[in-house]
């Protein structure tokens, strides 16, 4: 029998039954939205996240004070040798192809300008924090050297910070602050980054000179962080071996001992994000894939109960010259255009769902093709997998006994 005609046989079977034959889709219709709501939504998270990890700057290498053991755990920051400035110098000096280093302590701080007042996040860098983070300026300049030598009390701040303490379109370069009741020069102004992947606001911050925070205003001596700049991605391994050298030697410990410091790179970080954005992932979508094998369940089930209400139908066939393969060909074509229309539908309702969470809730999607296409073709599978023991339940009956069935 033509293709066409078990496709036009099957529609006509399945509009006789129009609410039941719906009913039986809305397994693979929930399954396939779902499979591809959770994609879109773990594929979008991963190239957030992954967004976010770049935003923190170019090639950028982060060393914290601490050891990772075997259990996975770093320990506290300072419960062995704190890192120092010197530690930062050294690795200027001692590592070829790091290209900038920086120096980081970091406080919450009260900024006050007249009646207005804002709480926010200091931090005390050098000024080759604004090369390794990429950091541009809307107004003003950034703070040098010779700021760092002396101490000055100058700042550069970010535009939240502005908004909330000046009000909008006000340019605060030239203005003071007092920061925790020191009085700060305003001389430079970031442009805006907005919010990254994890809810935070880049824009509300101050930066300043790193031995005016260190000193003026936290009153210690060791580095709460060291962030570096590779030279070139193609450098970032060769410029972490340096930097983990020159800060074992430093501390002077053997080549056995644990390193009393941790070094993370922005691939590293990257790894573990995307590893558990992608466990998430196929959670997710596997516990939605349910919904499709459920499904499919629905369609062996009711095309059961079809071989069984058309028994006579199906002896009638087979006594004016329908084979067991036509027969079997005829109801598999009904599974599988049940489980397509299905599929269509779902389709559709997947996308329209993961643009609704976008705009509603403002989670990040990014909806891939191959997510469409993987839905589609395993929706397909189901009805011809589901599809195939009632059609080939129907072929095997014998003539004469579904010509007697009442």
């Amino acid at each position: 029998m033509k293709i066409s005609n078990l496709i036009r046989i099957a529609l006509r079977s399945l509009s006789k039954n129009k609410l039941r034959s719906f009913l039986t889709m809305l397994g693979i219709i929930i399954g396939v939205a779902s499979v591809i709501a959770m994609l879109a939504i773990g594929q979008g998270s991963k190239e957030s996240i992954n967004k976010a990890i770049s935003s923190l700057g170019t090639n950028v290498i982060i060393i914290m004070p601490g050891s990772t053991n075997t259990a996975g755990v770093r320990t506290e920051a300072g419960t062995s040798q704190k890192l120092t400035v010197d530690d930062a110098l050294a690795i200027q000096k001692q590592c070829p192809d790091v290209s900038y280093v920086s120096p980081i302590v970091r406080n919450s701080v009260q900024a006050v300008t007249g009646s207005m007042n804002w709480r926010t996040t200091m931090y005390g860098v050098y000024p080759e924090y604004f090369n390794i983070r990429n950091l541009t300026l809307t107004s003003g300049i950034p703070f040098e050297m010779t700021d760092e030598r002396a101490a000055t009390k100058v700042c550069v701040i970010g535009q939240t910070v502005v908004q909330n303490i000046f009000g909008d379109g006000v340019d605060p370069v030239g203005l003071s602050i007092r920061i925790n009741n020191v009085p700060f020069k305003i001389i430079g102004m970031l442009e805006r980054k907005g919010q990254n992947s994890f809810g935070q606001d880049q824009d509300d911050v101050i930066l300043s000179p790193f031995s005016t925070v260190q000193k003026r205003l936290l009153a210690i001596t060791y580095v709460q962080q060291i962030l570096a700049s590779a030279s070139s991605e193609n450098t970032m391994d060769d410029a972490t071996s340096e930097i983990s050298s020159a800060l074992m030697e430093r501390h002077k410990l053997a080549p056995e001992q644990d390193p009393d410091f941790t070094i993370r790179t922005q691939s590293e970080i990257s790894a573990m994000a995307t590893s558990t954005s992608q466990v998430l992932t196929g959670l997710l979508a596997s516990i939605a894939s349910i919904s499709l094998i459920v499904g499919g369940i629905g369609i062996m089930n009711i095309m059961l109960v079809s071989v069984t209400e058309r028994t006579r139908e199906i002896g009638i066939r087979m006594a004016v010259g329908a084979r067991g393969f036509d027969i079997l060909f005829q109801f598999l074509t009904e599974a599988v255009l049940l489980s397509l229309m299905g599929g269509l539908i779902g389709v559709a309702l997947g996308i329209g769902a993961s643009y609704s969470l976008s705009n509603f809730m403002n989670w990040p999607i990014s909806i891939a093709p191959a997510s469409i296409v993987l839905s589609f073709a395993f929706s397909s599978i189901i009805g011809i997998f589901f599809g195939w023991y009632p059609a080939r339940k129907a072929a095997n009956l014998n003539p004469i006994d579904a010509l007697r069935y009442e």
